[in-house]
C-alpha cells in the first residue's frame, strides 16, 4: 500500500484513519464496554459476594455458579434466572454476559482462572471519557512486510497486565519488515477474522508518549506471496491502558522494537500523571 502525495489521497487517508479511530473510541465507550467495568473479581470455591454484582459466586470442577438472593434476577441468553444458576465451565478467553438491570455481569476465564467483571454504564471512568490522544496520521508509517508461517503454530506464553497472570497464544508465524532502512521482525498472533493477524509490541515511545505496557496492531490476511501491510497509524491501546480491571496480554520479548514508532494512539488522559 502506498499513499500518493496528492491532496485528495492524503485527505482520503486521513479520513479513513479518523473513521477507524472513531470506531475504536465508540467500542471502548460503549455502555457495557471496558470503561464501564467496576471490578475484577476472581472466583474461588468458597462463595463470595461483591458490591457491584448480585448473588454469591463460586467456581469449581463444574464451572461457575451464582446463587441469587430473594428478589434478585439475571437475564442469561434472554431468559430470566433466579436462585441457583450454573454457567458451567467457561473456556479460556471465553465468556458469558448476564444482564442485571442496566448493567452486564461478564463471566469469563483468563489465565486458567474464572472471574466476573460487572459493567455499569454510569461508571465515572466511562461517563468522564473524552477520547484518546493520538499522533496525526502519517503515510510514512504504512510499511510493507512479509509474513512467514511457522511449520507448526508455536505456543507462546506472555505476561499480563495483572501481575502473576499468564496468557498462552498460538503464534502462526513471523512478520519481517524494514523501517527507515532497519530490519525488524514481529511474532504474530491470530487476528479477529480468519486469516488475519495481530501483533502486540512496544517501542522506544512506550512509557514516554505511548502506553508503557503494550499496543496492538491488527493486520489484514497476507497476500499469496506473504505480503502484509503494517499501518502503524492504527496501533491501538488495549483496555489495560485505561482500566486496572483488564487482563490484557503483554508482548512477547522479541516484539520490543528498538525504534520509535511515533504513530497511533498515545497514553490515555486517564493514565497521564497528575500535575502537582
Amino acid at each position: 500500500m502506498t499513499v500518493q502525495d496528492s491532496p485528495t489521497d492524503i485527505d482520503t487517508f486521513a479520513a479513513e484513519w479518523e473513521a477507524w479511530h472513531h470506531r475504536q473510541e465508540s467500542a471502548l465507550a460503549h455502555e457495557h464496554g471496558f470503561l464501564a467495568i467496576t471490578g475484577l473479581h476472581w472466583l474461588a470455591t468458597d462463595p463470595q459476594s461483591f458490591p457491584d454484582a448480585p448473588g454469591t459466586w463460586s467456581t469449581g470442577d463444574d464451572g461457575v455458579t451464582v446463587v441469587l438472593g430473594e428478589g434478585e434476577e439475571l437475564v442469561v441468553d434472554g431468559t430470566a434466572v433466579h436462585g441457583r444458576h450454573a454457567f458451567g465451565v467457561i473456556p479460556e478467553r471465553g465468556g458469558v454476559n448476564a444482564v442485571w438491570g442496566d448493567a452486564v455481569i461478564e463471566i469469563a476465564k483468563r489465565g486458567g482462572q474464572d472471574l466476573i467483571r460487572p459493567r455499569h454504564p454510569h461508571h465515572p471512568l466511562r461517563t468522564a471519557f473524552t477520547g484518546t490522544p493520538a499522533y496525526a496520521p502519517d503515510p510514512r508509517w504504512v510499511v510493507t512486510g512479509r509474513y512467514t508461517p511457522f511449520a507448526e503454530p508455536r505456543p507462546t506464553t506472555v505476561g499480563a497486565a495483572v501481575e502473576g497472570l499468564q496468557h498462552v497464544y498460538d503464534a502462526p508465524g513471523r512478520i519481517d519488515f524494514q523501517l527507515d532502512g532497519r530490519a525488524l521482525s514481529l511474532t504474530a498472533f491470530n487476528g479477529r477474522t480468519p486469516g488475519s493477524l495481530m501483533v502486540l509490541f512496544t517501542d522506544a515511545t512506550s512509557g514516554v508518549t505511548t502506553y508503557a505496557a503494550n499496543r496492538a496492531l491488527q493486520i489484514d490476511a497476507p497476500g499469496p506471496d506473504g505480503t502484509v501491510v503494517l499501518d502503524f497509524n492504527r496501533a491501538a491501546n488495549l483496555p489495560c491502558a485505561y482500566t486496572d480491571f483488564a487482563t490484557c496480554p503483554l508482548p512477547p520479548a522479541e516484539n520490543r522494537l528498538p525504534v520509535a514508532i511515533e504513530a497511533g494512539e498515545k497514553i490515555p488522559h486517564e493514565r497521564q500523571p497528575i500535575a502537582q
